[in-house]
């Protein structure tokens, strides 16, 4: 999947036309690449719609215009596209409660390393959390982490030809068990991955 570059932005005032009919484009395409994890963690799967939409929503909030500074956005973004040999993906926990948040992620530590998926009855990998910077300590842990899991080709093919993706946490303050993705979420993921050969 390639990474965006600045042409394929809108300006300040060409999003401003195009955000109330692209804001739905994208609410309607997340519906699809969005898995809850039990009550309280959702993981939201990125690819170049969604991370184009953070992108031109950071700069209409921040006012960024300058061509420097949105390139300074498109680097932090851009690795959060998946490179078609992963999924890549936006972690939250959810606590709305600010009291029982803390305690919560006092709790969780390390979670984000917790996170597993499998393809079909064999294949399973753990997330690869926060490459950029570190989210957590011993002591608590971030409410947002960014994941990425790494699929071999073999996962990949069988991915494609429809096999089973079942995704889980083994954190010990939070064992969901094996969750079954739904089949339209599983087909969506698969077109963010593409099959190579070696020649």
């Amino acid at each position: 999947m390639s990474k965006l570059t600045r042409h394929q932005l809108w300006s300040l005032e060409e999003y401003a036309e195009q955000r109330p009919a692209f804001r739905h484009q994208v609410m309607e395409h997340k519906r699809f690449r969005q898995l809850m994890l039990g009550e309280h963690l959702r993981l939201t799967f990125e690819d170049e719609m969604t991370i184009r939409y953070q992108v031109q929503e950071m700069l209409r909030i921040e006012r960024i215009f300058e061509g420097p500074a949105i390139q300074e956005e498109l680097d932090a973004y851009n690795p959060l596209i998946p490179d078609g040999t992963n999924l890549k993906a936006t972690m939250m926990l959810e606590y709305p409660n600010a009291s029982e948040r803390r305690e919560r992620l006092a709790q969780l530590a390390g979670i984000e390393h917790k996170i597993w998926l499998q393809v079909g009855d064999d294949w399973c990998c753990y997330a690869i959390a926060d490459e950029d910077l570190d989210r957590s300590d011993e002591h608590k842990t971030s409410s947002v982490h960014f994941l990425r899991f790494e699929l071999t080709p073999e996962a990949i093919l069988d991915l494609k030809q429809g096999a089973a993706l079942v995704i889980g946490v083994d954190h010990p303050q939070m064992d969901t068990g094996p969750i079954p993705v739904p089949d339209a979420v599983r087909d969506a993921l698969a077109e963010d991955l593409s099959i190579t050969y070696a020649s």
